[in-house]
């Protein structure tokens, strides 16, 4: 699940995915701004087929933060 967590995060930010560990401020370490937050959950939600409520998306700030809602929730 994390390989494909990877993948994603990768693909939507433009990033390597040497640069994604588990700690990975989403913001801070990989730049991302609101709008491509906003791409990347919606991303996660149709590879993943969850839904992540808007309440939750400021609690969603690093690789685990994401890798955990994502094996809670599916």
């Amino acid at each position: 699940m994390f390989e494909k967590l990877v993948s994603i995060i990768a693909n939507e930010l433009s990033v390597s995915k040497a640069d994604i560990q588990m700690e990975t401020h989403l913001q801070d370490d990989l730049g991302a701004d609101s709008l491509d937050a906003v791409e990347l959950l919606m991303s996660i939600e149709e590879a993943f087929n969850i839904a992540i409520p808007d309440s939750e998306y400021n609690n969603l700030k690093t690789v685990g933060d994401l890798l955990r809602f994502i094996e809670k929730n599916q």
